[in-house]
């Protein structure tokens, strides 16, 4: 047989395998020769059949898929596998710090420590924030702590900086658990980083989860007017113990609709306010009654 010819032979016999590769991923099978059933034959036809299914796969997924990307935390990737996740409020609000390109002009506050301690303020503004605060602002919680309020911190701040001349940066996301709120926030007065506080905020049902973001960002500015001197008394032992004595109180209180009586404390100057009344003891002698609830 001449070369011109087996090499016709060949090229036929391997448009043949061709054909048959084709038909049998088909599922349209049909009895191979002899000649052809051999291992090699059997790897070509297989390789065929992957490759045909993949394309397969890859042309449904492409039609399936969405027209815009799904948010990460709705959708993440596991070992090449597309898997659910549904974030519950454990896990944070979502609401993480923008980060900011770092060949940007603008500061990352979200991790920056820009013009931290470079230089003090002014003369101004440190006489604003190291006033001695006035015994009036001093307000006195049920249980005997007392505290300035947050409204008029920011009242000093606006004081010594001016508004719009300061401002609180979130440095992270915010947690939210069982029972409590909290988010660290930082500082910033006059284009410089003053201070890093975590503020946290309890709440009692799910209801009140705003206003807790709201009271855990107030109690983060005020743990970092601490490091500005901003009423510093309150921070005294002495000073506390000093205001108890001379403006502070102790009675009793029994709550209109459940009867309960306790101690609360209070401003000497301030009044019981509803639900509670002023529940003034039996004296000594006249006993007990038999309806009270403590």
């Amino acid at each position: 047989m001449s070369n011109t010819s087996r090499r016709e032979n060949e090229a036929n016999a391997g448009n043949e395998d061709e054909d048959d590769e084709k038909d049998e991923c088909q599922g349209n099978r049909h009895q191979r020769s002899p000649h052809r059933d051999d291992l090699q034959s059997t790897i070509r036809v297989t390789r065929a059949c992957q490759t045909q299914q993949a394309r397969a796969a890859t042309t449904s997924a492409a039609t399936s898929s969405p027209t815009h990307p799904a948010s990460p935390t709705d959708r993440i990737q596991l070992s090449g596998e597309e898997a659910v996740r549904t974030d519950d409020l454990t896990s944070g609000l979502g609401d993480k710090p923008i980060v900011l390109d770092e060949q940007a002009r603008q500061v990352d506050w979200a991790r920056s420590f820009h013009g931290l301690s470079s230089e003090a303020f002014s003369k101004e503004s440190a006489e604003a924030l190291l006033a001695p605060i006035g015994l009036d602002d001093i307000e006195v919680k049920p249980d005997g702590i007392v505290y300035l309020p947050e409204i008029k911190y920011r009242r000093i701040l606006n004081k010594a900086f001016g508004p719009g001349a300061w401002g609180l940066a979130p440095r992270g996301e915010t947690i939210v658990t069982a029972k409590a709120v909290t988010r660290e926030y930082a500082l910033v007065a006059l284009g410089r980083l003053v201070s890093v506080a975590r503020g946290e905020q309890d709440y009692f049902s799910p209801e009140g989860i705003p206003t807790a973001v709201e009271g855990c960002k107030s109690n983060a500015l005020m743990r970092c007017c601490k490091d500005l001197g901003v009423a510093s008394e309150l921070w005294d032992p002495r000073f506390i113990r000093k205001f108890i004595v001379e403006h502070a109180k102790e009675v009793w209180v029994e709550h209109q609709q459940t009867q309960k009586r306790r101690r609360i404390w209070m401003r000497k100057d301030d009044h019981v306010k509803y639900p509670f009344k002023i529940y003034t003891p039996p004296t000594q002698g006249s006993g007990r009654s038999n309806n009270a609830k403590y």
